[in-house]
């Protein structure tokens, strides 16, 4: 590497060929970025800073998989760090239920356990494609934009799914 500071291709091919003094400059020209972006999406700066590692670590183990022809390194950083920061909400989504669905003090009572087999129920009676976008959102924490890069569907079809899920769910529990 020269005393300049080198380009982003530059830094990309030294990466890929595995030099550790690239991924050093690259982890100091975009760590700051990818940390803002993790706090800003997390609210929690230890949480940030830890997806921060997480997306340099993800750089190195994956440095062989960056390919220049479908976007700038940078780019790829930052997919990298959008990925982290959904498992990271994900993660946290698994270890705190929703608010209004905190767990009971003592076991659940009949009427709980018969209210979680009805919303089974007609959750499985929905159509496929609606019943992964609810599965997604409540039991991964996703948000309507997340689940559309997790399936490949357009935003808008994944509000439709939504909706129309909703509506047939509260519908068949015998909502309004």
């Amino acid at each position: 590497m020269n005393h300049a500071a080198p380009a982003d291709d530059e830094l990309a091919r030294g990466v890929v060929a595995g030099d550790e003094a690239c991924l050093a400059a690259a982890y100091d020209r975009w760590s700051a970025q990818v940390h803002a972006v993790a706090r800003r999406s997390l609210g929690d700066p230890k949480e940030a800073e830890d997806v921060t590692q997480l997306v340099f670590l993800g750089v190195w183990r994956g440095r062989h998989g960056y390919r220049p022809q479908l976007g700038t390194f940078p780019g790829w950083i930052m997919g990298i760090a959008r990925h982290r920061i959904a498992d990271a909400h994900a993660a946290r989504t698994r270890r705190t239920p929703p608010p209004g669905l905190a767990a009971p003090a003592g076991p659940p009572g009949p009427e709980a356990v018969l209210d979680r087999l009805l919303v089974r129920a007609e959750l499985a009676r929905l159509p496929p494609d609606q019943r992964r976008v609810l599965d997604l959102a409540y039991y991964e924490g996703l948000s309507q934009r997340q689940i559309a890069e997790r399936t490949g569907w357009p935003l808008g079809t994944v509000k439709s799914h939504t909706r129309r899920g909703l509506r047939r769910l509260r519908h068949g529990l015998g909502g309004a």
